[in-house]
């Protein structure tokens, strides 16, 4: 286990970290406001509108995986169960039998090749659905969606892998938003992009460690097994993206939560055998501890909902369950990290949330480079 202090000086010295750091990993995440901008401007030019002149769709079918699966459900959490449109990801290669004319399919991918993201393109063409294309610039997909007549969004190369979330958010926000399906200020790029850099500021390589939340989140994993408590469907879909970065990026195995539906499942973690001893000294020195340990890393949403069964015994609203799981962490002596504390309340509700995928995807990039997993992998 590399000793936190070390840790600490490797992410403070630029020099190391640009070493260890081949890919462009730090810029890419730091640039994550660009992004959004440069891909509205992308999807814009695509020409959604050919995707929505047939008005509202039956469903939305997103083939996607990875980054492009939880654009998808990041879409599906804003809508909520009340959509009048279904929301279904499928990871391709085949399309689900029941879509249609009436359907409108999104194809998500980085690099806009592999039979799963092209197949599904040629097939929706010849079944006569809808398609928006969105992946790099001469990719194969994209000439699936010029047979098509579909509009595609063309990513530059200089995205980097793992890194483009939003380039995958962007234009299915778009999208939903030409629909009518969410109000133009939920998905505001702009808006979005202002969250992204204002974090990127706090969490840049250049800030010293004492002053950087995703350094200081990155030294607090550094011997921690993290407990991911997600407040609600939109958050759930930002704890399933923070736990792939941290376990592709950094190696670190994370296990997440979704509040309310799965608390006596996240109290049973934080009270169970890997939880420290009733009887542990919560001021004592853990320098010589073995192992890893415990830690409950949490995501909120203002906006998750309240009660939806008053006076049932066990807390029915992820709020509540949010606060007994909060509680079984200081019972147990459980250290607690709150992503939550990012974000102005002022902000959109998918502002807030930017803020804090941005704060996790920095430590993210930091723990893999304090640990340095990155230098001799394929970019």
């Amino acid at each position: 286990m590399i000793p936190p202090e070390f840790a600490e000086e490797v992410l403070d010295d630029l020099g190391v970290l640009r070493a260890r750091d081949p890919a462009g990993l730090l810029p890419a995440v730091a640039g994550a406001g660009a992004q959004v901008r440069e891909t509205a401007r992308l999807t814009r030019e695509a020409g959604l509108d050919r995707v929505t002149e047939g008005g509202r769709p039956r469903g939305l079918v997103v083939v996607a995986r990875r980054e492009g699966a939880v654009a998808a459900s990041v879409l599906r959490a804003l809508l909520g169960p009340g959509s009048p449109v279904t929301v279904d990801v499928v990871p391709g290669p085949a399309l689900p039998l029941w879509t249609g004319p009436s359907d409108v399919v999104v194809v998500a991918t980085r690099t806009g090749a592999g039979s799963y993201a092209v197949a599904p393109a040629y097939e929706a063409a010849r079944r006569g659905v809808s398609l928006l294309g969105i992946g790099a610039e001469d990719a194969p997909l994209r000439a699936a969606c010029s047979t098509a007549r579909a509009p595609y969004v063309p990513l530059p190369t200089t995205r980097v892998r793992h890194t483009t979330l939003w380039s995958l958010l962007t234009p299915v926000l778009l999208l939903a938003s030409d629909l009518g399906l969410l109000p133009g200020d939920v998905a505001d790029p702009d808006a979005i992009a202002a969250a992204l850099d204002a974090t990127a500021e706090e969490c840049g390589p250049a800030r010293d460690t004492v002053v950087n939340p995703a350094k200081t989140l990155a030294l607090e994993l550094l011997d921690a097994l993290p407990v991911i408590a997600a407040e609600g469907p939109l958050a759930g879909a930002a704890a399933t993206r923070i736990a792939d970065q941290l376990a592709t990026l950094a190696g670190l195995p994370a296990t997440g939560f979704r509040l309310p539906d799965q608390r006596v499942a996240a109290c049973a973690v934080l009270g169970g055998p890997l939880a420290p001893d009733d009887a542990d000294d919560f001021f004592r020195d853990r320098a010589e501890d073995a192992g890893r340990r415990l830690r409950l890393l949490t995501i909120r949403d203002a906006a998750a909902g309240g009660h939806d069964g008053a006076g049932e015994r066990d807390p029915r609203s992820a709020v509540e369950a949010m606060d007994e799981v909060l509680g079984t962490a200081a019972a147990r002596n459980v250290p607690v990290s709150a992503l939550a504390e990012h974000g102005d309340p002022a902000e959109g509700r998918l502002a807030r949330l930017a803020r804090q995928l941005a704060v996790a995807d920095f430590t993210a990039v930091y723990l893999a480079l304090a640990l340095d997993t990155q230098r001799g992998r394929r970019p």
